[in-house]
């Protein structure tokens, strides 16, 4: 079949665009060649109608509320599935046997210790710091330590680099964590599951047993699952960014994790929360959904519609499914922060306005919940984050790096700036 092709015409002169096909979702205009032959380039701020590499990890359709990791849809994972076999999946492409599961497994649940010198990085930090900023240092030093896998060119080297980094995360998000509330840190269990542990090692104290209850570590792997990936987004762009120079994968990842650290980004969970707190009770909820409608009133309801998802997030059925048991199990239906959640839920799924504009509850709003709802604080929302898309993250970067058309991203621009001018004299001016 011929190739197909769009038609520019600039100047009187034409160009052939080659038409890319993709497995799913839209065609693509390949204009690799562009700039060379008629020295013009695409204008496209925020990048949402480039594609800026080809990849076979996870696919969106926003319009349906599509997603999938290597094809297979994220509600059927998180139903079915657990944390560490989606880590596998995306990592390999494939699901993993049930001996292929069980060494993968042996191998992270044996590289969650962090070199014992790195607690001194913890205790450079201001009590008060926020746990981002730790983890952003923290995660940028394992660079320091672990130098027999920073060659990224020996597979071998980026595979134990991945484990130790989605092995490790969780042990560093829960070190911030503990540092942050003046409590000592608390190593790593190898009779846990990854989710069991997580949350073993923010909330035990060496003075008395901690029982993970199961279905709080059900939730919180839900979350870690539904968080794994998503496409090409700001913080995944950062890191493939980081890791087109060439630069050591936890280098690569701390920067992953400080672009997240944005409010539109990863911390849109814990803008959520804040502005629930803003709104305080439920008599008040009236007031602030009529200033969200008001367009000269510069208020807006966080954790409501997505960027990419046109009509639902798929991922926040999953997640208001485990916010419900949740909130259940620890019988804090009177919180007054989560009496204003669940009346926003219900005012957003009634409402002729958000219906309309299909500003439905997102996966943020949900997540949020159910973390405040297990007792950690809005500080820890983001660093939770940043563990569960790890592997997303790394996932991506081995994709990157093994792809043979790689080159170093240089984005261009539209300059509109002063031309040359010939300097004067301060004497002059």
């Amino acid at each position: 079949m011929a190739e197909r092709t769009a038609t520019l015409t600039l100047d009187g002169k034409t160009y052939d665009l080659p038409v890319l096909s993709p497995s799913a979702g839209p065609d693509v205009l390949d204009i690799r060649k562009l700039y060379a032959q008629a020295d013009v380039f695409t204008y496209d701020p925020g990048f949402t109608s480039t594609a800026s590499c080809d990849s076979a990890i996870t696919y969106i359709d926003g319009g349906k509320g599509e997603l999938l990791y290597r094809g297979y849809p994220i509600d059927q994972l998180a139903d079915e599935s657990h944390y560490l076999e989606v880590c596998y999946l995306l990592m390999n492409g494939e699901l993993p046997n049930r001996q292929q599961m069980e060494d993968f497994e042996y191998r992270i649940t044996r590289h969650t210790m962090v070199h014992e010198q790195m607690l001194n990085f913890f205790r450079g930090f201001r009590r008060d710091s926020h746990p981002m900023a730790t983890m952003v240092g923290v995660v940028g030093g394992l660079s320091a330590f672990y130098h027999d896998s920073l060659d990224i060119n020996d597979p071998w080297q980026r595979e134990v680099a991945s484990m130790r980094l989605i092995a490790k995360l969780p042990t560093i998000a829960a070190m911030a964590y503990k540092y942050s509330v003046g409590q000592p840190f608390v190593y790593p269990r190898n009779d846990l599951d990854y989710a069991s542990n997580f949350l073993h090692m923010c909330f035990a104290v060496p003075a008395e047993p901690y029982h993970v209850e199961p279905a709080l570590a059900k939730a919180m792997d839900r979350i870690f699952t539904l968080h794994a990936d998503h496409e090409q987004n700001a913080s995944t762009s950062t890191v493939r960014l980081a890791g087109s120079s060439g630069a050591n994968p936890f280098a690569c990842i701390a920067a992953g994790i400080a672009c997240l650290w944005g409010p539109a980004h990863g911390g849109a969970n814990q803008a959520c929360l804040e502005m629930l707190r803003e709104i305080g009770s439920v008599d008040k909820i009236p007031e602030y959904v009529a200033r969200a409608k008001d367009k000269n009133d510069p208020f807006r309801l966080m954790g409501f519609g997505h960027r990419v998802y046109k009509n639902f997030d798929p991922r926040a059925k999953v997640m208001k499914e485990s916010a419900d048991e949740v909130l259940d199990l620890l019988g804090v239906q009177d919180n007054p922060l989560l009496q204003v959640a669940k009346e926003l839920e219900r005012i957003a799924l009634e409402d002729p306005y958000f219906v309309e504009k299909k500003l439905y509850p997102n996966v943020d709003f949900y997540s949020g919940i159910i973390l405040e709802a297990m007792g950690f604080p809005t500080s820890m929302f983001t660093p939770i984050f940043a563990l569960s898309r790890t592997v997303g993250w790394i996932s991506q970067w081995m994709e990157m790096i093994g792809d043979p058309q790689g080159k170093i991203g240089r984005p261009r621009q539209l300059y509109t700036g002063s031309t040359a001018r010939d300097y004067v004299h301060v004497d002059q001016r």
